[in-house]
This record gives structure tokens, C-alpha cells and sequence, in this order.
């Protein structure tokens, strides 16, 4: 959006009548993949002689069926999704339908495409990596997103500082893969980033730049006031990962980990590269530095092969452990995988057996979680008016609303006395004058 943006194009509301559609299709599931089919098909009702655009992974994966629908003037790859202005322009000229896709290959790097952050009223989400090595037999992502690319810490830093300045203050940093951050710096082209060095200066600085030394950094910038993660692979959750993290005040205690499946024999057949043991661990670690952390994560259920002792693995770990909620997955088939081909498919009946069990487990340990802040006092970062509430946001994501019109609290953070838990939400009223007693350990005072 933000490329056409700066050539000079309007850009509207999906229901609005518009000259070009772009299409950033998805295909992570085979449902994903109809969904993208149905909006190009749904665009060309909306304008016949409107140019449409699919761009995307599913582009990336499935160029032969995209190529066949005839509603799609041009077919861009996931590295050519840079040069889209220029691929729409040339279009216009020749009228001619364009396909272009390049292979992923493990030598690209981070492709910048300036400051396209989506930022809503005071949070920010930043991509810092794209692709995967990881080859889980379920996904096809590393096919459609190529290898492991991270985003050069100056380039965040600069984006990051630059939001900052217009009010910003909580960053959601996102990737494929957040946990790899990093690791392909020692082997790609890194591009100069300092002027006074070298490349391979510049290398030798980067080799050992991870994830952990990207949030150092983060942590300094002085308007930006909260830092979120987005999903993390428990093998990140070391002793030193999650020590050093503590010690960045900025930091939110909401995790995320991408789990998958809490029994070791399921997670082999799925080639995750951690055991049942080390996602305890990994718990463990976290809640020994971040008493209060909300700890969520994702389980496939129905995955093949996964007998009933497997499963009963799963949600026993998972009610240890408790999660206070769990996003729940049934397996899909997903063609051009291992598993797709993989003996041992489970039913349907069974899939939504084992969905509803989990999800029942979800909300209770989400209440337990929510009726535990009754009485505390939160620091909340507030976001929105809605009604008579002023709605926000504690560290460990819960939503607070206070009674509030007018007030002019909106994008700011302050203390709520927690009175009760109301459904999903919980109710307080503000508290300036006290400490926080939930949350961050680190935060004696709200600001």
C-alpha cells in the first residue's frame, strides 16, 4: 500500500469501487488458499475492468492455478512484491497479463520495503524476519516465504525511533520465524550499515547478533514504553534468553510460544526440534523471571498418527503448565507436505473431540487468570474510547476498562484499581496514586 501510496495513488476501502486490487493472498492452510481464490473472483464483481493483483505466498506455491484463472491481470512473486508499482505501471501500458515469480533461494536477504509498519492508535507492528528453515512436515511456509532473512538492527532501530516520535509507544515486534532472528547474518550479504567499516567489519558485527541483543537495543529508545513479542519457539527460552530479557524494563510479560503439540512423539512426526520436557522447562523459566507472565500458545490437534494416549500428553502438559489461553488448531491437509501423505489421518469427529476439550481447558485457566487480578493494581496502557469506558491494555494483555468520557488518558499509561472480572475484560477504576502490583516486577511506579 505504502509503494503506491508514494507514486501518487488514492487508496480506498475494500468495498469501494477501486482501479487496482491487490490480493496479498496467504496459504498456510488449504483454506486460506480458497479464501484468496474467492477475493480475486469477488474483485472483478465489484469492478470488471478493474486491474487485480495477486501477490503472496500462495502466488509463491501455486503459480500454475493462479495462472489459469483469467480474472488476475498480473501474478507477482513474493520477491517481486517490492516492484509492484513498476509491474502495474508496465500493465497499463501493454495491457498484457504478467506472471512473474523468482525462486526463493537461501542467499536472499531481507527485502526493505521502507516504513510500512502497520500502526494502530499508540502500538506499532514491526517485521523484523521473513522465511524459515525449519521444514515442520505440516507447513509448507519455507516453499512460499524461502529461508531464514533478518531485518538489519539500524534499519529497526530507525523505523522504530522515527514512530516514536509521532506518539507510539508500544511495538509489537513479528516475524516467519522471530525466534531465528539473526541467524543467517554470519552467511548473507550483509550490506553496508555502518559507512566508516567494511562489509566484512560489518559481518564480524553481526555474527552473533540475536534476537536477545535486538531488544537490548529496542529497550533504549526512550519514548517507546512497552516492547510485545510475537511468537516464540521454546528452544529460545534458555536460562540466559530469559534472564537477560528480565532485566529490560520495557519488556511485556506476554508470551506466546509456538508449541504445536505437547507429546515428544507427536512433535518428532511433526519435526519440531524441542520435547514435551523442554516446553516445560521453557514454562518454568519464564514464570521463575516473570512471576505474572500470561503464557499462550498454539496446539494442533488431529495431527496424523496422534492416538488418544498422544493427545492426553498434550492436554496433560498443558493443564501443568497452565496456559492461560490456548489457540487451538485442527489438522488440515496441506498438499505438497509430508504430512499430507502421512498414514494414520485422523477423523473429523475426533479432531472436534479433542478442539472443544482444549478450548474448555482455555477458558477455565483464562478465568482462573483473570479472577486472580481482582483487587490488584495494573498498569494500563489505555487506547480507545468505547462508550462510557476508556479501554486498554495491562503488560501481560489483558483488557482493562475504566468509566472515563472524555478523558484524557487516551494513549497514555496509568494505574487501575482491578473491581472485577467481566467476561474477557476486566473492570477498575484509575488508581494514580498507587504501585503496581501485577505485571512487570521491574515497574515499581506506572507512569
Amino acid at each position: 500500500m505504502q509503494k503506491f501510496i508514494e507514486a501518487g495513488y488514492d487508496v480506498v476501502n475494500f468495498e469501494d469501487k477501486a482501479d487496482i486490487y491487490v490480493i496479498n493472498t496467504c496459504t498456510v492452510t488449504s483454506i486460506a488458499d480458497k479464501k484468496s481464490r474467492q477475493m480475486i473472483r469477488r474483485v472483478k464483481q465489484q469492478n470488471k475492468d478493474a486491474i487485480v493483483v495477486a501477490v503472496g505466498c500462495y502466488v509463491q506455491v501455486a503459480r500454475e492455478k493462479l495462472e489459469e484463472i483469467k480474472d488476475i491481470d498480473l501474478i507477482l512473486g513474493t520477491k517481486e512484491k517490492k516492484d509492484i508499482v513498476k509491474y502495474a505501471q508496465e500493465y497499463l501500458k501493454e495491457r498484457e497479463k504478467i506472471v512473474s515469480v523468482s525462486d526463493m533461494t537461501p542467499k536472499d536477504n531481507y527485502e526493505e520495503y521502507g516504513l510500512i509498519t502497520h500502526t494502530e492508535r499508540n502500538r506499532a507492528v514491526i517485521k523484523i524476519e521473513d522465511g524459515c528453515n525449519q521444514f515442520c512436515t505440516y507447513c509448507i511456509i519455507p516453499y512460499a516465504r524461502g529461508r531464514v532473512r533478518s531485518r538489519l538492527p539500524e534499519h529497526i532501530i530507525k523505523e522504530i525511533e522515527k514512530i516514536s516520535e509521532n506518539g507510539i509507544k508500544e511495538v509489537v515486534l513479528t516475524g516467519i520465524n522471530l525466534t531465528a532472528y539473526g541467524t543467517d547474518f554470519a552467511y548473507r550479504d550483509i550490506e553496508q550499515i555502518d559507512c566508516n567499516k567494511s562489509e566484512e567489519e560489518n559481518k564480524e558485527k553481526l555474527k552473533d547478533y540475536r534476537l536477545i541483543d535486538l531488544l537490548e537495543d529496542i529497550n533504549k529508545i526512550p519514548k517507546i514504553k512497552r516492547i510485545r513479542l510475537g511468537s516464540l519457539e521454546p528452544t529460545i527460552i534458555t536460562d540466559d534468553f530469559v534472564e537477560r530479557l528480565s532485566k529490560l524494563e520495557k519488556v511485556c510479560d506476554h508470551f506466546h510460544l509456538s508449541l504445536q503439540s505437547g507429546c515428544t512423539e507427536t512433535l518428532k512426526r511433526m519435526n519440531r526440534k524441542y520435547t514435551a520436557e523442554e516446553i516445560e522447562e521453557a514454562a518454568a523459566r519464564i514464570r521463575k523471571y516473570f512471576p505474572n507472565a500470561a503464557l499462550t500458545a498454539d496446539i494442533i490437534v488431529g495431527f496424523p498418527g496422534e492416538t488418544d494416549e498422544e493427545f492426553n500428553q498434550t492436554y496433560e502438559l498443558l493443564k501443568r503448565i497452565k496456559l492461560y489461553k490456548i489457540h487451538v488448531f485442527k489438522y488440515s491437509i496441506r498438499e505438497g507436505t509430508k504430512a499430507a501423505v502421512m498414514e494414520n489421518q485422523i477423523d473429523g469427529n475426533i479432531k472436534e473431540e479433542r478442539s472443544n476439550k482444549l478450548l474448555e481447558l482455555s477458558n477455565k485457566y483464562e478465568e482462573e487468570f483473570n479472577n486472580a487480578c481482582v483487587g490488584k493494581t495494573l498498569s494500563v496502557l489505555f487506547e480507545e474510547q468505547d462508550g462510557e469506558y476508556l479501554k486498554g491494555h495491562t503488560t501481560n494483555y489483558r483488557v482493562v476498562k475504566v468509566k472515563a468520557k472524555e478523558s484524557k488518558l487516551e494513549n497514555e499509561i496509568a494505574n487501575v484499581k482491578i473491581a472485577r472480572a467481566e467476561g474477557l475484560e476486566l473492570v477498575g477504576e484509575l488508581a494514580k496514586s498507587e504501585t503496581c502490583q501485577w505485571g512487570r516486577r521491574f515497574l515499581t511506579t506506572c507512569q
